[in-house]
């Protein structure tokens, strides 16, 4: 079992960023592994997934708050998985994201990895550039 937590600072303002990530079909955009993302009624989301070289594919629940800028997502079967991405910060210039995830896997490394991956792919689809490490 794990709970992973991991955030950034893009440059732009947190309405932006939260209307960005909260469309469904940005999420293959910057979620590391996932190749394609699609509604499919109310809070039902059809996920196609590249995990560890095998191709995943099924139905996630998603939930989205505008107001408090966070969306939050799950989906059933064995590993128990579900996230909370919240978007923070005041003005037009920089705001922070937050992804936390929880697990019955209990991958730390590879978890860890993809969630950095995530919001390096954020940052660059926002910001239009990679990024390094700081």
């Amino acid at each position: 079992m794990g709970d992973y937590e991991h955030s950034a600072t893009v440059r732009t303002s947190p309405s932006a960023l939260f209307d960005y990530l909260s469309e469904v079909r940005n999420l293959p955009e910057y979620f590391e592994g996932m190749v394609s993302a699609e509604s499919v009624g109310a809070g039902a989301v059809h996920v196609v997934a590249e995990v560890e070289g095998e191709r995943r594919e099924g139905e996630a629940w998603m939930e989205t708050d505008e107001g408090a800028r966070t969306m939050r997502w799950g989906s059933e079967g064995p590993n128990r998985y579900r996230g909370e991405l919240r978007v923070t910060g005041e003005g037009d210039d920089s705001a922070t994201v937050t992804v936390t995830l929880h697990t019955e896997r209990a991958d730390g490394p590879g978890i860890r990895s993809g969630l950095e991956a995530t919001l390096a792919n954020i940052k660059r689809h926002v910001e239009g550039r990679s990024t390094a490490r700081s």
